[in-house]
């Protein structure tokens, strides 16, 4: 099955940047999905950028303008670029691998987290 290894979480101040990187190991189809969503205690999971194997990219509202992703294709790797980092961007980020043609499955990591001072 696959498996989403992550790194990259950290402390940052205001205004900062950090990166993220997830890599995925085991089978992977061509129609899957990956990015990553954060939660913060008592929230619900919330999309922040997903990326599909032909490069489309989709952003949470409150990251556009923000935050970049890049899907290396033949590596199985995603990369999410964090910039003008916020308080409000503080959460447990996770990566995410989905599939929904054929066979479906959702795939986690165990998450990083990301914290931005004020």
């Amino acid at each position: 099955q696959v498996q989403l290894v992550e790194a990259g979480g950290g402390l940052v101040q205001t205004g900062g940047a950090l990166s993220l990187f997830c890599a995925a190991s085991g089978r992977i189809f061509s129609t899957t999905i990956m990015g990553w969503y954060r939660q913060t205690p008592g929230n619900q999971r919330e999309l922040v950028a997903t990326i599909s194997n032909d490069g489309e990219a989709i952003y949470g509202d409150s990251v556009k303008g923000r935050f970049t992703i890049s899907r290396n294709i033949y590596k199985n790797t995603v990369t999410l670029y964090m910039n003008s980092l916020k308080p409000e961007d503080t959460a447990v980020y996770y990566c995410n691998a989905r599939n929904d043609v054929k066979v479906s499955y959702s795939v986690w990591g165990q998450g990083t987290q990301v914290t931005v001072s004020s």
